[in-house]
């Protein structure tokens, strides 16, 4: 006889999905407003609930300010790094995928914002600015130096001072953030274009052939 799960209660999917539209809620209301002029009730407002059922899961703003860093950029960057160390192939190929796909992530997102606020706002919030190094930028040049050091280990990089200089290697991608943010209704940039012009760029000066 076939038996039939209970669907779980309508409320308590949504109780459950809660923290995840929180977080959503405030990164747009982040991207749009910046840090300091960003108010709960707004974020309450785009997510649909009252203002108290937000600190039901956070404590204050910079909480949830962390709290997105953390569930859109730090996760990401850990799935980068369990993908590289079961990638494969060569190295190229491993650097080109993995910034095409931090293009995807971060570049064309409203997760660029986030650094703009760091950097438009981090002398308010050091705090926050210590935090993103930590967790974000430390753990990005290291992933790059790895993937450098596995490229030399293989014979595939040579020696050079693009190779000793992992945060070279990420500068077009900052870059190409900031542009979006800053100079795209001026000179609109094709995300594309510039990955693969970025990516060109990179590997000449890596390759050891």
């Amino acid at each position: 006889m076939a038996t039939h799960e209970t669907p779980e209660p309508r409320r308590r999917r949504r109780k459950a999905d809660r923290p995840s539209e929180i977080l959503e809620a405030a990164l747009q209301e982040f991207a749009t407003n910046g840090l300091s002029a960003t108010r709960l009730e707004d974020i309450a407002r785009r997510a649909g609930i009252a203002k108290g059922t937000i600190y039901r899961y956070f404590d204050s703003k910079e909480e949830l300010f962390i709290a997105v860093i953390r569930s859109r950029i730090v996760l990401s960057l850990d799935d980068f790094n369990r993908m590289i160390t079961q990638f494969p192939g060569p190295t190229d190929a491993l650097l080109r995928l993995v910034l095409t796909g931090i293009y995807k992530e971060f570049v064309g997102t409203d997760i660029a914002a986030l650094m703009r606020i760091l950097i438009s706002e981090g002398q308010r919030f050091p705090g926050l600015v210590d935090l993103y190094y930590n967790e974000v930028i430390s753990s990005g040049v290291s992933m790059l130096t790895h993937i450098i050091q596995r490229g030399l280990e293989r014979g595939e990089f040579r020696d050079s001072a693009a190779a000793r200089e992992p945060r070279l290697i990420m500068a077009p991608a900052l870059m190409a953030a900031l542009w979006r943010l800053t100079f795209d209704n001026q000179d609109p940039l094709s995300v594309d274009d510039f990955l693969a012009a970025h990516i060109d760029l990179v590997l000449h000066g890596l390759n050891s052939r």
